[in-house]
């Protein structure tokens, strides 16, 4: 289940068809719907997102954390999820990015959302990428 604090976005997010007022004004958030990897109950998390063409890149940052946040798990575990920007969810498969593809992506990401460079600065685990492609 949502946090609270997590609920009230979601909640704002729909109302508004996408947009967000207060401290999450003029940001991009995507809401992201997975399915739980241990529940198999769906999960919507409220993200901040990177757009190139038609696909969205999410970041596993958990806020500088050592850890993985817990959806890496359910994408992991069920790829077929759906995202919503500002209106219907639209149906997309989660891949983790890596490879050749990665320091290109996390360049890209960094440059248009720095704090995650600064995530990357305090953790020792690489932070994960997951391309969100439309089915």
């Amino acid at each position: 289940m949502a946090s609270d604090y997590n609920q009230a976005i979601i909640d704002e997010f729909r109302a508004n068809h996408g947009k967000l007022g207060g401290r999450w004004e003029g940001s991009k958030l995507v809401l992201v719907n997975t399915i739980g990897a241990k529940s198999g109950q769906v999960r919507t998390i409220p993200l901040a997102y990177l757009q190139q063409a038609d696909r969205i890149y999410i970041v596993g940052s958990a806020a500088g954390s050592e850890k993985h946040p817990d959806w890496y798990h359910n994408l992991v575990a069920n790829p077929d999820i759906t995202y919503e920007l500002s209106g219907a969810p639209v149906p997309a498969r989660a891949s983790l990015v890596q490879g050749d593809e990665r320091p290109a992506v996390w360049r890209d990401l960094v440059a248009a959302l720095p704090f995650f460079g600064k995530y990357q600065e305090q953790v020792s685990r690489e932070i994960p990428v997951f391309k969100l492609t439309p089915r």
